[in-house]
């Protein structure tokens, strides 16, 4: 073996230990600066190297940028879900029906149970062999699940390669995927500046992340893992409590939280314990769960057809918590509309500290009746948005008066107006008003929209302020020599944003519409509008009545587009971004799939797909002559139904009798 292959070993061994000791003891033990030139070393020598290929080497945990379909894999012991609880006193009971089946006399000392902490995340299976990760499946419908090996690679708490160890020559160990609050608000920050749809909780954004088809955005997005249960033919020890402390030793993130309780009062006070310190947890969790210790003890007590009898979880209600509110702030957004927001004494709640909550229009404000300096109700439930619910009265001081809604723009000072038929408020001043205008640019460059690289919120700000963009039309003005007189702007970030802009002018017809910030005219209906109408020339031409036959666009729509193009300010911007180039008219390619397969039928598309992605979905609906809806109701045909479908949904569509369509179904229905 020469030096520099067992150089390669020597490093993939460091790294190891190094991704182990950040990742999983939370303890680093060198700079990210020393961890980035070993990994560079690495990276070097692997490719003046390729016979030392190994597909479990730290340099793989960045994914490739392309992966296949997932395969289905049935599980070799059925991952079947646990029986849930809201009630100590059911926990309790439970303890005892173990106990009396085990044919123990001496109490629930006789029984020891393991206490966990149960994690809000998705299913996970690992399978590996001689030490070295092989396959990994997601949960499924329990029997079977998909197999997303080349995604969890990415997770750098997953152990590749085990450290040496009393490991079982092939074992199975399952455990939770978990999306981290840090790295959960990170994400939906993005979300929210590409005004994508925002994940509701870090269950449904690690779920959806680990069926994303790119596993270089799975690595991207901070996935963690921990693991609770051991399967194999030959286990290291008789006791589940003794298993997962090996676990921990071979390099798997097992939760502290573990212990091993001797009596009905050590689980309830474990019970009690964990309802508040789990408010200071790095990731999601939803409950406890606890477990008979004992494997002999698991054998005999058996199965249901559907859980384990020696296993129960224990489920959290909501959280809600009572805090002060300090005051009522009023923001504008890019359309003029006026939202109350209550900013709150900061508060702890469902892992994050909550010190602002949406009180959405002035309608809501009135109901709640909330006067200065109310003590308010705030809820999570698991959701990312708080939401305030009520008000304690009983603590309200003497002479506090209701809140008032503001007459006037908080910033230009105009006068406000009510938008017809709705509860809202709007600043009518679109072109003077700063927070609008600073919307429309931060619009304008959004992922979804023209997506110019190197131009973000913050630079929205910045450019605005320095007077160098104040309308979308600007940017393509723009030269690098303006840009590095900016604070905290170098030649390669000038160079970058200018490179953004240039490729921007490449973007499509139904996307430089959405981006034109049209009142009602979203990411939807501007694809509709752009594929009937075909050019922005032809749609300044029509009327209402033809703008209303087109589907998807009623009257307020038909009317916000009339008005747009009616103001010879827009008219000027638009003249300038086809001067500019930016594209005006749709590109007539041949569209393969079309069909009318799909005329007359109305489709909601819920849960998470392995296949395609929504967006891939809603497009071949719309080409083969369907329609897409957000909402269940009668004129639902049926539902396009992937996994961790919401729960709500699944209940209307079931209580209309919608019928669920899978995407192996729908997909034969497309031929």
């Amino acid at each position: 073996m020469s030096q520099e292959t067992e150089r390669i070993g020597q490093l993939r061994d460091e790294l190891n230990r190094h991704n182990h000791a950040y990742y999983v003891n939370n303890a680093p033990t060198v700079s990210d600066r020393e961890y980035d030139l070993l990994m560079k070393e690495l990276e070097a020598l692997e490719a003046a190297h390729p016979e030392m290929d190994d597909p479990l080497s730290p340099t793989r945990r960045v994914g490739s940028d392309l992966t296949k379909g997932f395969t289905q894999v049935t599980h070799r012991r059925p991952m079947l879900s646990l029986g849930n609880t809201y009630s100590v006193g059911e926990v309790d009971e439970w303890l005892t029906r173990c106990n009396d089946m085990l044919g123990n006399s001496g109490g629930i000392a006789s029984v020891p149970i393991v206490g966990e902490l149960k994690f809000d995340g998705t299913s996970i299976s690992l399978t590996y062999r001689n030490g070295r990760l092989v396959r990994a499946v997601t949960r499924g419908d329990g029997e079977k699940g998909d197999d997303v090996t080349e995604n969890v690679k990415t997770i750098r708490s997953i152990p590749l390669v085990l450290a040496t160890g009393d490991w079982p020559e092939e074992f199975e160990i399952r455990g939770e995927i978990v999306l981290p609050w840090k790295a959960f608000d990170r994400l939906n920050e993005e979300r929210a500046f590409n005004e994508e749809p925002l994940f509701a909780n870090p269950r449904n954004a690690a779920a959806g992340t680990l069926k994303t088809l790119n596993p270089a955005v799975v690595a991207g997005r901070g996935l963690d893992a921990y693991f609770y249960y051991i399967l194999a033919n030959s286990m290291p020890a008789d006791n589940h409590y003794d298993n997962m402390l090996r676990a921990r030793s071979w390099g798997f993130k097992v939760s502290e939280a573990m212990m091993l309780l001797d009596s009905e009062e050590d689980v309830n006070s474990f019970i009690d314990r964990w309802d508040k310190e789990r408010r200071t947890l790095p990731v999601a969790t939803d409950g406890l769960v606890f477990k008979v210790n004992s494997l002999h003890s698991q054998l005999n007590l058996g199965y249901t057809s559907k859980s384990p009898r020696w296993a129960i979880a224990y489920k959290f209600p909501a959280e809600r918590a009572l805090t002060k509110l300090r005051f009522v702030s009023f923001e504008v957004g890019r359309t003029g509309v006026v939202t109350p927001v209550a900013n709150l004494e900061p508060v702890l709640l469902s892992g994050t500290i909550v010190k602002r909550a949406s009180l959405h229009n002035e309608d809501i404000v009135r109901s709640l009746d909330i006067h200065d300096n109310d003590m308010l109700y705030v809820e999570k439930g698991g959701e990312i948005i708080p939401k305030i619910t009520g008000v304690d009265t009983d603590a309200r001081e003497a002479g506090s008066g209701p809140v008032k809604f503001v007459t006037h723009c908080p910033d230009c000072g105009t006068e406000l107006v009510r938008v017809a038929g709705e509860a809202a408020w709007m600043c009518p001043n679109k072109y003077g008003c700063r927070p609008q205008i600073i919307g429309r640019l931060e619009h304008f460059v959004g992922r979804h929209m023209m997506d110019i690289d190197g131009v973000g919120e913050e630079n929205c700000v910045q450019l605005f302020d320095a007077g160098l963009v104040r309308t979308i039309a600007d940017f393509y003005n723009l030269r690098p020599g303006q840009l590095e007189r900016l604070s905290g702007m170098g030649p390669r970030t000038a160079q970058r944003i200018v490179d953004g802009v240039e490729a921007s002018k490449n973007v499509p017809f139904e996307r430089v519409l959405f981006a034109l910030s049209i009142p009602y005219v979203g990411e939807t209906v501007s694809r509709r509008v752009a594929r009937q109408v075909k050019s922005l020339d032809r749609l300044r031409e029509m009327s209402r009545e033809q703008l209303v036959a087109i589907d998807d666009v009623g009257p307020r729509i038909a009317d916000s587009i009339i008005e747009y193009f009616s103001s010879e300010h827009n008219c000027e911007i638009i003249d300038r971004l086809r001067q500019a180039g930016v594209r005006m008219e749709i590109e007539e390619a041949p569209q393969t799939g079309t069909s009318d397969i799909l005329a007359g039928k109305t489709i909601v598309i819920s849960g998470v797909f392995a296949l395609h992605s929504r967006e891939e979905y809603k497009a071949m609906i719309e080409l083969n002559g369907g329609k897409n809806a957000g909402s269940i109701s009668k004129k639902t045909s049926f539902v396009l139904a992937g996994e961790n479908m919401g729960p709500s949904k699944l209940e209307k569509a079931r209580s209309l009798g919608v019928p669920l369509v899978n995407e192996d179904e729908f997909l034969s229905m497309l031929g």
